[in-house]
């Protein structure tokens, strides 16, 4: 397992700091979005993105990339902050989040969007996408690896679990998942609303290599993503335990920004407590 520096992981949180304020920045001009799911998952895109996929915004279509599902496909201003951050295309784009006629949708889009796997944003459907991605890598040996971040509300949908199924039984250990555990969803607390404890023993019931990290540690992110390289026979899931609005005290926990844009007031503030990012 690789030893990451304390430089390294300050970079990386830096980083974060940035597709945090570009998310917001873009749900604001968009007046609507998903600040919340979009700022728990933060951390973990940008560790993917900026330290642990293999990828080349240069030549998105290289045969050996490693692959994303963003299965939450409402998180896409993060996502699509981090393809901006490392080249896929212009900064300045960012601020066209769904306006007609943009390439920067609501969810990710395939056809519209550099970089972008898959087209997502119907919940539930993301694992399955990812197991077909892994084992056309397993049949072309490839060294590819694929990797899935899912809500843990969308978890309540039934084809979860069969994808949890099939990815076992076909020893995908090319694939890693992360679950986002912010167990908040749009109607309320997760285990209010469809309990989901408990969550780890369940995919060890289904046969998953199981890790279970804070989604907010850039080290233990990075440390999870390395055990799951070396875990041989069997797909690896990662709960990460997150703050729904992380990084925004009056977003942090509150239901009330699953969906909804900030206002003038609070968009200053939230900018100003990220550090009055640039």
């Amino acid at each position: 397992m690789t030893l990451y520096d304390d430089q390294t992981i300050q970079d990386l949180e830096a980083k974060a700091k940035t597709i945090r304020c570009h998310a917001i920045k873009m749900i604001y001009a968009a007046k609507s979005g998903h600040p919340g799911g979009s700022l728990s998952a933060a951390d973990l895109i940008t560790a993917l993105f900026f330290k642990i996929m293999k990828h080349d915004p240069n030549n998105p279509h290289w045969e050996e990339r490693d692959k994303f599902v963003l299965s939450k496909g409402h998180a896409a201003p993060s996502y699509y902050a981090a393809l901006a951050e490392c080249g896929y295309f212009p900064i300045d784009e960012l601020l066209t989040l769904r306006k007609v006629d943009s390439n920067l949708q609501g969810h990710p889009c395939r056809q519209k969007t550099r970089g972008v796997e898959v087209s997502t944003g119907s919940l539930g459907q993301g694992l399955s996408m990812a197991n077909g991605l892994a084992l056309a890598a397993k049949l072309d040996r490839s060294g590819s690896r694929i990797y899935c971040i899912c809500g843990d509300g969308e978890l309540q949908e039934g084809q979860n679990w069969e994808a949890a199924m099939l990815a076992a039984q076909y020893k995908l250990d090319n694939l890693t998942l992360f679950i986002d555990r912010n167990k908040l969803q749009i109607d309320g607390p997760t285990e209010q609303v469809m309990s989901l404890e408990p969550l780890a023993d369940k995919w060890l019931a289904f046969g998953w290599n199981l890790i279970e990290i804070n989604g907010h540690d850039m080290r233990q992110i990075l440390e999870a993503c390395d055990k799951a390289k070396e875990t041989t026979g069997k797909p690896t899931v990662i709960i990460a335990n997150t703050i729904k609005g992380k990084g925004v005290s009056f977003m942090e926990g509150a239901i009330g920004f699953h969906g909804k844009a900030p206002n003038e007031d609070e968009y200053k503030i939230a900018l100003k407590e990220l550090g009055d990012c640039a």
